[in-house]
């Protein structure tokens, strides 16, 4: 196989030409059969194989610098980079990141895992690399779905200032997660079915521009040349217009076609946008008829793609897909916003069934937030769904645009606490911190998929900012029989004694639930309280449990800092209740990817670390 002669970095250059298309043949045969064993974002990185060999033909890596947009297309890069062997171990606990990571390889130069970032990162080493006097390459590659971030247009404005060398690829594959919307996929759609234009080459000017009267009729070549642009690839002028270079389209399966787009891109002393066009999924029917599937996929059946977990049990993004679509029956006010993630977040019964209700903004999730303020300004009753990590990304309009005018904006917060296998980036334990210090702003987890039912119809019938957040995979179905009525602020008792008292928040409930049980085998009375709302908090418990206990233990699957930990030791000092107290969550460092019950164990909140630690507790006071 010609895959066994890509070892290093660098090894690609010694491959024929006439072998290089047997080459992109072998390395998706190679991600199918890995991905389809280990899980991961299968039909991104199907779609650029020869887009990312072709720059690593042309490119001195790891002198020359890629930034990957997101960095879930990474995969070939990492094989051509010398990672090859590290597949079997794909976003497994101690194995291969998912994601481009400067730990694992100098040929990573920054490391990714939201979207539209990679311009404005790629022009800050532009920058960087001229106030150096070096000559290396910067290239940053983003997808069409990206675009759609408005932090990707606020780059493409800064870049057309430069003259200095840029190259920015964006790989056109009509798809972010779900199918893209908006005025940018329509624009890109009209160039698509235009003829490629290269322009005139930067080496005839640099000879006219020397001569006397060169600066005369260079600019008269220029205003011919964008006029006639204008009348041959007329929606490409955007990005010349903001003085951006624009080749393209290329056909980003043919290798051929994009070294000499990558040749001609670096000729220019200009930003210069490649517009590349691609197939997600290109080479493997299921991930071509199903992209959305097949974004970020669970080990599957490689004869016909059919996942082979099948999962029999609800989820809790199922729960709040069913719970939508009910309350959205009953309630034409509701209405449902996402960015991008219809499919993730339980939004498609929803849209089906309610189109005219349903708003898919792309990936902007600062516009989506403020967007929803105007829905509930005009009285709706908006309902965002989005992934915690994501969030973060419009925390000042949330802030601003939301919860300084009060508005009711549900936020149904997906993938909160520990998600796994993405890693860093996309660990959701930061939004009890970050939401919690905003005033007007409610914040409430369930303990279980009847809970989340409760507080979602809470929710929509609450009249401010709220915000429900769960985490991913499996619904907890235990402790059905306790089943409050959710009260703003108020709590849940589930267990009353008199020695040890558990307070844990959302889906910490069930591992309190082990803790209490391995603590009662070994003669313990413990207390356990579903502590519901992390804002407001409900004060009585927290001084009854005070009053009537030794020892507090706060359970939460978010960051310590700023968390709900916080919150309750701030209450009790203010109350001038002197207690031992244990806050258990998140220590505050960024996890890495494994599977949730390998990352508990590792930070100690897993039922029998947080066990181990009581004890400790309870023999360092006798």
């Amino acid at each position: 196989m010609i895959l066994d002669e890509i070892n290093k970095t660098g090894d690609i250059k010694n491959i024929p030409d006439e072998n290089l298309n047997s080459l992109a043949s072998e390395i998706r045969e190679f991600l199918i059969d890995k991905v389809s064993k280990t899980g991961g974002h299968l039909g991104a990185n199907l779609g650029v194989v020869e887009l990312t060999m072709a720059l690593h033909l042309e490119l001195d890596l790891p002198k020359d610098k890629i930034i990957w947009d997101v960095g879930h297309q990474a995969y070939t890069h990492k094989i051509l980079t010398g990672r090859k062997e590290g597949f079997d171990s794909l976003r497994k606990y101690g194995g291969l990141s998912g994601f481009p990571k400067a730990c694992e390889s100098d040929c990573d130069c920054f490391d990714t895992g939201h979207s539209s970032t990679s311009i404005s990162a790629g022009l800050g080493m532009v920058c960087a690399r001229d106030l150096r006097g070096s000559d290396e390459t910067i290239v940053s590659v983003i997808g069409d779905g990206s675009l759609t971030g408005g932090m990707a247009f606020e780059a493409l404005n800064n870049a057309g200032r430069f003259d200095t060398n840029f190259i920015i690829i964006l790989n056109d594959n009509n798809m972010s997660i779900s199918e893209n919307v908006g005025g940018i996929p329509k624009y890109l759609n009209s160039i698509r079915t235009s003829n490629g234009y290269l322009g005139l080459k930067e080496s005839v000017y640099k000879k006219i521009i020397d001569k006397p009267w060169g600066d005369d009729v260079v600019g008269k070549i220029r205003r011919a040349k964008n006029s006639f642009k204008s009348l041959m690839v007329p929606a490409g002028m955007m990005f010349e217009e903001m003085g951006i270079v624009y080749l393209g389209p290329v056909d980003g399966h043919n290798i051929k076609a994009m070294r000499n787009a990558i040749r001609e891109a670096r000729r220019f002393k200009r930003a210069v946008l490649i517009h590349v066009l691609t197939k997600k999924g290109n080479g493997f029917a299921p991930a071509e008829k199903h992209p959305a599937r097949f974004h970020g996929t669970e080990p599957f059946d490689v004869t016909n793609g059919v996942p082979l977990n099948h999962r029999t049990v609800a989820g809790w993004t199922d729960i709040f897909s069913t719970v939508m679509f009910k309350l959205g029956e009953k309630d034409d006010r509701i209405v449902a916003v996402t960015a991008a993630m219809a499919e993730g977040c339980g939004l498609k019964r929803f849209r089906n069934k309610f189109p005219d209700r349903f708003f898919d903004v792309g990936i902007a999730e600062q516009h989506a937030v403020t967007f929803a303020a105007g829905l509930a300004k005009g009285g709706y009753k908006p309902v965002f769904a989005v992934y915690s990590s994501f969030l973060q990304r419009g925390y000042d309009q949330v802030l601003h645009d939301v919860c300084l005018q009060n508005l009711h904006v549900v936020f149904a917060i997906d993938r909160a606490g520990l998600v796994g296998a993405d890693g860093e980036t996309h660990q959701g334990v930061f939004d009890l911190s970050y939401l919690t210090q905003i005033p007007n702003m409610v914040v409430c987890s369930p303990k279980n998929k009847w809970e989340l039912s409760d507080m979602l119809k809470f929710a929509v019938s609450y009249d401010g900012p709220i915000a429900v957040r769960y985490p991913r995979g499996t619904a907890y179905a235990g402790l059905e029989e306790f089943r409050e009525n959710v009260s703003l602020g108020k709590s849940e008792w589930i267990y009353r004694e008199d020695e040890i008292c558990l307070i844990a928040v959302g889906e910490m409930v069930e591992t309190a639930e082990q803790v209490r049980d391995i603590l009662k085998g070994e003669g313990h009375r413990v207390s356990l309280v579903n502590a519901r709302f992390v804002k407001p908090l409900d004060r009585e418990m927290i001084l009854e449990s005070c009053r009537d206990h030794k020892l507090l233990v706060t359970l939460e699957d978010n960051v310590i800092t700023g968390g709900f930990g916080s919150a309750v030791l701030d209450v009790l000092a203010e109350e001038g209740c002197h207690k031992d107290v244990l806050t258990m969550g998140v220590p505050d460092r960024f996890i890495r990817h494994g599977s949730v019950p390998e990352l508990k164990k590792e930070i100690g909140l897993d039922p029998e670390s947080i066990a181990d630690r009581i004890r400790k507790k309870l023999s360092a006071e006798t």
